[in-house]
């Protein structure tokens, strides 16, 4: 008689300790589902070490632009400069804000201003006046970053592993493409 309440007990605990696995494994299944949807980041996984090195460098991209976009707005006297120019700090404060969305779900570092290198050139910039001022910041912000840009980007569609920062890649790259494309044709006037 002990030995069959203890089977009937053994049996019930384990009936519910399947019951209660089961519905912890759909309740996670549920909750990746839900972060995996369409146009969701895939759940939270660290970046590896070079990802992480791609997402910094298009970050610092993005501040670079949007320093000398508003270093432009505040110098230039050329109307389509300045056009241009709110068109940068418009557009690379969006993909800023995308590129921080992705490092915070990634829970990855970016650094909080331009690095040394994009400074310099901004300080260089930032003693010149008039048409040199234009000319310096169409040919170096508008042309030379956005090549260096676009190469980033497409180094990090074909390298990188992470399919989220593809994607942001992917998605960048357009844009990026019709803003060099637009310095071009300035920088020739």
């Amino acid at each position: 008689m002990m030995q069959t309440r203890m089977l009937r007990m053994l049996a019930a605990a384990g009936f519910l300790f399947a019951t209660l696995a089961g519905g912890a494994a759909q309740a996670q299944t549920d909750t990746t589902r839900a972060r995996t949807a369409p146009g969701a980041l895939s759940p939270a996984a660290k970046l590896q070490r070079a990802d992480h090195g791609m997402l910094r460098d298009i970050a610092q991209a993005n501040m670079a632009e949007i320093a000398t976009g508003k270093l432009a707005l505040e110098k230039s006297q050329d109307g389509e400069v300045k056009k241009f120019a709110r068109m940068m700090v418009d557009d690379h404060s969006a993909a800023l804000k995308d590129v921080q969305q992705l490092a915070q779900a990634k829970d990855a570092t970016l650094p909080s201003e331009p690095d040394s290198r994009h400074k310099a050139a901004m300080k260089a910039m930032q003693a010149l006046d008039g048409a040199r001022f234009d000319r310096q910041y169409m040919s170096q912000a508008g042309v030379g970053d956005h090549r260096k840009t676009r190469t980033l980007l497409q180094k990090v569609q074909a390298s990188a592993k992470d399919s989220d920062l593809k994607a942001l890649a992917g998605k960048m790259l357009p844009v990026v493409e019709q803003h060099l494309s637009h310095a071009e044709q300035m920088a020739k006037k």
